[in-house]
């Protein structure tokens, strides 16, 4: 740990806030189906997700090694500071998704900030565009579809199955099930998300001379990722936990067994292989898939597309608040401290305007059952589902009504469970 300094100590901190919002930011993508189903009360579940996110972190270093090596050109000489714009973008577009529900991406979050840091600040000669299109974008568009099939495939197996069992019975078999596939994407979570942190904690080593170029991420590196995204993990990101388990499809014990084993298995093979894909992107397309697996399941495509939106401008909008944060920090310290501080203001204030209507342990499964505001004359409901969409956009005329008509029985099921499930 030698030769760190003022500065490149700042950026290890804010690397690993980045780390902590990426814990409670993903939680969703492990428990949403465990917790919305009742396989487990939410803050166990919460609670199983962090300690296998730690026990992942230390599984594997291939991912961290494409994030310190293969994305920037080590030869462009990038600087701590231009690093910790690129946390702070990053940080910023995690905090926003979160307030609006929205599982979006927080490796793409932190793709786009150093992409557009480096970008502002050594120009497009100084991101390896290879490494970007094949370690990067490929993996981010294959592997929802990949999930999604796998997900959508084992659905359909597991029903038939299960044809001459009650579903209550089902349900009762799966739970072990869903149990055990939550903790592998768990554990999968770990091992390929907290290597983004590491990564980038290593880049910074070696752009402030504490670290050889060609050094993997040292010990401490490792389990300072590791707990930074299990205390995160744990505080659990209840808002998109809301979303993917309520209201994304209605998913039965079956259907979530099959998309996280799915999701699980895509995640596991892609951080052996380097790839660093988007463990949201992941799990969202294998809950898709389960949704339509099921006969008679359905998919609501209005909150989908926000999703998806929100997929589609991850990148360039991290990548903006970056770049412009990199060619402030670039003026030296007091350019440096502005970005501190405006960092701090900004995302103090979006977790303030959370508290207005807080989502937690106890109300995470109130979600109505279709996403559009008067679709259920529970006012505050309603309330909380028009807060958390607002900040995208409103669902597209007459989708929720014909998706509502067509499904009264099985929506009336799903609200039954969840009363009798919920935290």
């Amino acid at each position: 740990m030698e030769h760190i300094t003022l500065l490149i100590g700042i950026v290890i901190v804010t690397a690993l806030v980045f780390d902590f919002t990426n814990g409670f930011h993903d939680t969703a993508n492990a428990m949403a189906t465990t917790i919305s189903t009742g396989a487990m009360k939410p803050k166990a579940a919460v609670a199983m997700s962090a300690v296998l996110n730690l026990a992942g972190a230390f599984i594997s270093v291939e991912v961290a090694k494409t994030i310190s090596k293969g994305l920037i050109d080590e030869g462009a000489g990038i600087q701590p500071e231009v690093i910790l714009a690129a946390l702070v973008g990053a940080i910023t577009w995690n905090m926003l998704t979160w307030l609006a529900g929205l599982p979006s991406s927080s490796s793409h979050a932190l793709m786009g900030g150093l992409l557009g840091a480096a970008v502002a600040s050594m120009g497009i000669g100084a991101v390896n565009g290879d490494v970007v299109v094949t370690k990067v974008l490929i993996p981010a568009l294959a592997a929802p579809l990949v999930a999604g099939l796998a997900a959508w495939g084992a659905t359909r197996l597991t029903y038939r199955l299960t044809r001459n069992v009650s579903e209550e019975q089902a349900g009762k078999g799966y739970r072990a099930g869903q149990i055990t596939s939550a903790a592998l994407v768990s554990l999968a979570h770990g091992t390929n998300d907290a290597q983004k942190t590491m990564g980038v904690i290593t880049l910074a080593l070696i752009a402030g001379g504490a670290l050889a170029p060609d050094a993997g991420p040292p010990m401490w590196v490792v389990v300072s990722a590791g707990v930074a995204i299990a205390l995160g993990t744990y505080l659990g990101g209840w808002r998109i936990i809301r979303t993917l388990g309520k209201g994304l499809t209605d998913i039965h014990p079956p259907q979530g067994f099959s998309a996280q084993t799915s999701a699980a298995v895509t995640i596991l093979a892609s951080s052996h292989l380097g790839f660093s894909l988007s463990t949201t992107h992941t799990c969202s397309g294998a809950v898709m898939g389960a949704g339509m697996g099921r006969k008679g399941g359905t998919v609501r495509w209005g909150t989908a597309g926000r999703m998806l939106a929100a997929w589609g401008i991850t990148v360039p909008a991290a990548g903006l608040v970056a770049g412009g944060a990199a060619l402030l920090a670039e003026r030296g310290n007091v350019g440096v401290t502005v970005v501190a501080v405006l960092g701090v203001l900004v995302n103090g204030a979006i977790w303030l305007a959370s508290r207005r209507q807080p989502v937690d342990h106890t109300n995470v499964n109130d979600m109505p059952e279709d996403s559009a505001p008067g679709s259920r004359s529970d006012a505050q409901d309603a309330g909380v589902v028009a807060a958390a969409m607002s900040a995208v956009a409103p669902p597209p005329a007459g989708t929720v009504p014909e998706q509502h008509g067509a499904q009264d029985e099985e929506s009336e099921h799903a609200r039954t469970k969840a009363s009798v499930s919920g935290a």
